[in-house]
């Protein structure tokens, strides 16, 4: 029951940022031009939309350099990913390589129907086989609860908002200023951090086990600190675990709650597992 309510949420969270969307336009068209300009402007977001809903993962895709990974490139992947959206209950989504040497992985698309999974070659080579499924079922469970649909058009709209301020030429920054904060807004008015936790719990649930995610995000902390990044910091909210320095713009972005919190409350899931470990 408690999965069925995460999904309609998120499918209300995507009606809202439609119907927010034409009714901002409609009032810019009202203000412009009365009643001919709104009918024009709320038809144009309607378009938008749904050019947002069919082509979001595409823009998403592009902002962090992804390319696709044909089946011949990594057949085990292939099937590991086939195998683990079986248990997720959700069709195999398409697999993308993100070519660089930080662990990460990320999940878009319109949901269990429709939808995308990149992993960088810097997870592929990191994490063992274990944290690999756990991460890849992670992301599933953001395809199963629909959380990949709200989060990719989030995504690609302020990392729009963002790059509007390059038009200001020598007013970049401060366009920058004003643009950034809303941006995050927009991004946290519709994101929750809960769903980071509700996605390593299905984590687990599809791996059988807690552990595998736990130690996978431990290896993805680490790594962060070790590798050089850099990147749209509204891309933030896709990823795994936040892979950048919460510091200036990068730090409006943090949707993700501490990696401390969510190793913990997985080991939580098997409270026995120290014992278990000493008696291995």
């Amino acid at each position: 029951m408690g999965g069925r309510l995460v999904v309609i949420r998120n499918v209300l969270k995507a009606w809202a940022l439609l119907l927010g969307a034409c009714a901002i336009l409609g009032l810019v068209g009202w203000a412009l031009g009365g009643y001919r300009l709104l009918s024009i402007f709320v038809f144009c977001g309607v378009l938008l939309a749904g050019a947002l809903y069919w082509y979001a993962d595409r823009v998403a895709l592009g902002l962090v350099r992804a390319r696709e990974l044909p089946v011949g490139g990594a057949p085990g992947l292939h099937s590991t990913v086939e195998r683990l959206a079986a248990r997720a209950g959700v069709a195999k989504p398409k697999l993308y390589l993100i070519d660089d040497g930080l662990p990460r992985a990320l999940a878009t698309g319109r949901g269990p129907r429709g939808s995308t999974l990149a992993v960088s070659a810097g997870l592929l080579s990191a994490a063992s086989p274990a944290e690999l499924e756990a991460v890849l079922a992670h992301e599933l469970a953001h395809v199963r609860n629909r959380d990949v649909v709200v989060q990719t058009s989030v995504v690609v709209l302020a990392a729009t908002l963002l790059e509007l301020s390059r038009v200001g030429g020598w007013f970049q920054r401060v366009l920058l200023w004003f643009l950034g904060p809303l941006a995050s807004a927009f991004v946290h008015l519709l994101l929750s951090p809960k769903r980071e936790f509700l996605a390593d719990r299905a984590s687990a649930a599809i791996c059988d086990s807690p552990h595998p995610m736990a130690d996978a995000l431990v290896r993805l902390d680490q790594a962060a600190e070790l590798v050089s990044f850099s990147g749209s910091p509204a891309t933030e909210p896709l990823y795994t675990i936040n892979p950048f320095l919460e510091v200036g713009l990068a730090a409006l972005f943090v949707t993700h709650p501490p990696v401390g919190e969510r190793v913990r409350r997985l080991r939580e899931l098997d409270p026995d597992w120290r014992e278990k470990l000493r008696a291995a």
